[in-house]
């Protein structure tokens, strides 16, 4: 084989590998540490409220219709017979 041959030698993968370790190792401290995964947490819990909340109003709503169409239509049968 020739001595000057191109290519990636086992000592830059190496090195390489250790460096992309590094860095996903400082990439993780620094997310665990932002309080960024404690807020997106926080923002599930606040959207699974706002939605239960939502809900019960919508149900409250549809209740409140419901007994008004009632009343429209004992007044409409009232005043037809």
């Amino acid at each position: 084989m020739l001595r000057g041959e191109n290519g990636i030698t086992l000592v830059a993968l190496i090195i390489t590998i250790i460096v992309l370790i590094i860095l996903a190792a400082v990439t993780i401290i620094t997310f665990t540490d932002s309080g960024l995964l404690n807020t997106a947490v926080e923002g599930t819990q606040n959207y699974a409220n706002a939605q239960e909340t939502e809900k019960n109003i919508m149900q409250n709503l549809d209740n409140y219709a419901n007994k008004i169409l009632q009343n429209i239509d004992a007044i409409q049968s009232g005043t037809n017979n």
